[in-house]
């Protein structure tokens, strides 16, 4: 009687077994047939565990160390316990929320308005159109960052110069704490995204004319037709835009460094400048890679509560 259920057990575990063994010859079957493609993505494997994966995994292990050149010492929570403690790491957030937060939303919905405007174009105008989108794009951050240091100089800048011909005084753009991280934010979002408006354009191509011709045969007007069909299709590109653009936002670093060095006082600090101040300036490696270790999880916590709330329900 008692040697029924040891039998069932032990079938089970056997069934598991083979099970495992399936599945490993599976995995080894498709390696070995598909062999070539593997050769081929074996050095970008090698270069990403190599500049990424192990620095990341060091970065963590850092963290809760003291760093010293010879004999790093083990420094449990120390590192964190100063971050958290550190007003000059609460300046950098509250300064990098306030930035992710007005230009995210704004690149997103102007590159969906500008890429549906271009959309209903001609091909040569729609390259065009595309194209000059873009360009900023390929252009280096600290060229795009060198112009508009110029259009802000106090003395000869092209807004100072156009304030004085309403009789506006100038005004110290960069200089002064109540306007340089604006006059930043101005500058991102001014920038257009062109990768958003690329990435649009492509998604409204794929999106079925029957359902344009259903409602206008509804009575649907152009508006109402973008707002309850191209949006709603289009909502897998925001998704990925808006992650994409937010993973940017809380590393924005090159303008800061080119155009005010996170100052003037705090007033510009960045997380990422913070962590390059911190590490390479001050040479607090251990604290620097506590810093990194949090901006990774606010950045893991934002995609996730944006993947939740932007997902596409099928």
């Amino acid at each position: 009687m008692t040697q029924q259920p040891i039998d069932v057990a032990s079938k089970k575990e056997t069934e598991h077994v083979n099970v495992m063994k399936k599945a490993n010859y599976s995995v080894l079957l498709q390696i070995k047939k598909n062999y070539s493609a593997y050769l081929f993505l074996l050095p970008k494997l090698l270069l990403f565990t190599l500049f990424v994966a192990i620095p990341v995994v060091w970065a963590f292990v850092l963290s809760f160390q003291e760093y010293k050149v010879f004999g790093s010492e083990f420094a449990g929570f120390d590192n964190y316990i100063k971050v958290f403690e550190s007003e000059a790491f609460r300046i950098a957030l509250k300064n990098t929320l306030l930035f992710t937060v007005v230009t995210v939303p704004f690149g997103v919905i102007s590159a969906l308005v500008i890429s549906s405007m271009i959309f209903g174009l001609g091909k040569l105008s729609q390259s065009l159109f595309r194209s000059a989108f873009y360009l900023p794009s390929v252009t280096s951050m600290v060229i795009i960052a060198m112009v508009w240091r110029w259009m802000y100089n106090y003395e000869f800048g092209l807004f100072n110069y156009v304030l004085g011909w309403f009789g506006i005084d100038q005004i110290n753009w960069l200089g002064q704490s109540s306007s340089a991280l604006w006059a930043l934010i101005i500058m991102q979002c001014l920038i257009p995204f062109g990768v958003g408006i690329i990435m649009y354009l492509a998604s409204m191509g794929s999106i079925s004319h029957s359902l344009y011709e259903a409602a206008k045969i509804d009575g649907a007007s152009s508006f109402k037709q973008w707002l309850h069909i191209t949006i709603p299709l289009l909502k897998p590109t925001t998704l990925y835009l808006v992650l994409l653009s937010t993973i940017g936002s809380f590393q924005v670093f090159t303008q800061i460094i080119m155009m005010t060095g996170g100052g003037p006082g705090s007033a510009t600090e960045t997380l990422v400048h913070l962590i390059y101040k911190t590490g390479f300036r001050d040479f607090e490696f251990g604290l620097a890679a506590a810093q990194s270790v949090v901006l990774f999880v606010i950045i893991l916590i934002f995609s996730i509560i944006q993947f939740r709330v932007l997902r596409h329900d099928e």
